[in-house]
């Protein structure tokens, strides 16, 4: 699950994202009108040792590990059709990769139980401020059942890998890390000669198409998930706006923006869903750095310039009362794209997390098309 970055500034204060990406403002807690501060909101039902371990500074790496250790637990036990209809037997196997640029990337793969033959290998790009090691873990399961080999890894900065926390020095090199851990997932002797597919959710849709337009051959299929890729024209910043934050970026490129309202009531229908977000210990929800927004719009104005040459068979799934990312900026995509192959779901009444955040049913549908458009284009070879 990720709430999505915005892409609007308001002149009268500090520039503000509010749309078009992901939401820096947690799903658990709020965060004060400070650039440096991060105030902690304790967790309903946890101890206050636990609350305790949660509220620690995630700048770091190991304190987001030793965070996520703690509540892995917990986590796996809430009251979530994703977690407690989760089918058993999946293979489970966590390592770390040292990646080009000496940063240590967290890695994870759900295989099917032992007897059931893999049709291909889904690789998972997560969302801003997001990781792999939540709600995804239910995701992947079903997935996984379904007789794929699902791959994730952590961004650098983000979950359980190295790097500043919410901090993207370049966007580049969120793309280029996911080329380089999942070229090396592509030939493990589970997967080798099958079809690969990745899959990206919110602005991990931005790095799923980044990766795609830098390597348009190396996936049979490209599956999005309420993606950000094109800023609506209603709430695109002035240039002028983007000219001071581009150059406060080069000055402090490290520090946060003032935040806005929480947006936890857009990308979640379910309220009961909503409050056990509040589980994702670990996600980044301080105010947006810098230099993180500007590679963001700069990612946004590539992608839309770019986006007829998206080539790769294509499923776009959207929720169509999303007001966290725009599904009519799906539209744009699929309407623009030059795949011949490529489909448009539109879920009605689904708001952002439609993977998480909706009725039960509605999230195994959601699932079940994904499985379903996969299936389809593995039986081909």
């Amino acid at each position: 699950m990720d709430l999505c970055l915005a892409s609007r500034f308001r002149p009268a204060e500090l520039p503000l994202l509010h749309r078009q990406c992901d939401a820096p403002v947690s799903l658990r807690r709020r965060t004060p009108m400070t650039i440096t501060a991060r105030k902690w909101t304790a967790i309903e039902g946890v101890s206050d040792e636990m609350n305790a371990i949660a509220s620690q500074n995630l700048d770091f790496a190991p304190s987001r590990r030793r965070v996520r250790s703690a509540f892995k637990q917990a986590q796996q036990q809430l009251d979530h059709c994703l977690f407690k209809m989760a089918p058993s037997g999946i293979r489970e196997n966590e390592w770390y990769e040292k990646n080009s640029k000496g940063l240590e990337i967290f890695c994870k793969s759900w295989l099917p139980k032992p007897g059931v033959r893999i049709k291909g290998a889904l690789c998972f790009c997560h969302g801003y401020g997001d990781t792999c090691t939540f709600f995804f873990e239910g995701i992947a399961k079903h997935i996984a059942a379904s007789g794929y080999g699902v791959y994730a890894v952590d961004h650098p900065g983000f979950g359980l890998s190295e790097g500043l926390h919410g901090y993207i020095p370049s966007f580049d090199d969120i793309a280029d890390n996911v080329i380089e851990q999942y070229t090396k997932i592509k030939v493990r002797p589970e997967v080798i000669g099958l079809p690969c597919f990745i899959l990206g959710q919110s602005m991990g849709g931005a790095v799923a198409l980044k990766v795609h337009l830098k390597k348009p051959h190396d996936w049979n299929g490209v599956v999005l998930v309420a993606p950000m890729c094109k800023i609506a024209e209603d709430v695109t910043p002035p240039e002028a706006m983007i000219k001071v934050i581009t150059l406060l970026s080069k000055v402090m490129p490290k520090a946060k923006l003032v935040p806005q309202k929480d947006l936890a009531e857009l990308a979640f229908r379910e309220l009961k869903k909503r409050k056990m977000a509040s589980y994702n210990v670990i996600c980044y929800s301080d105010p947006v750095r810098l230099k993180t927004a500007v590679e963001l719009l700069k990612t946004t104005k590539f992608i839309e310039s770019q986006v007829d040459k998206v080539s790769s068979p294509l499923l776009i799934l959207h929720g169509a009362a999303d007001k966290v990312t725009d599904p009519l900026v799906s539209q744009f995509l699929y309407e623009k794209a030059s795949s011949k192959d490529k489909t448009l779901k539109l879920y009605d009444e689904g708001y952002h997390c439609i993977l998480e955040g909706e009725p039960d049913d509605r999230i195994f549908t959601v699932l079940n098309d994904i499985i379903t458009w996969l299936d389809s284009r593995c039986s081909l070879k």
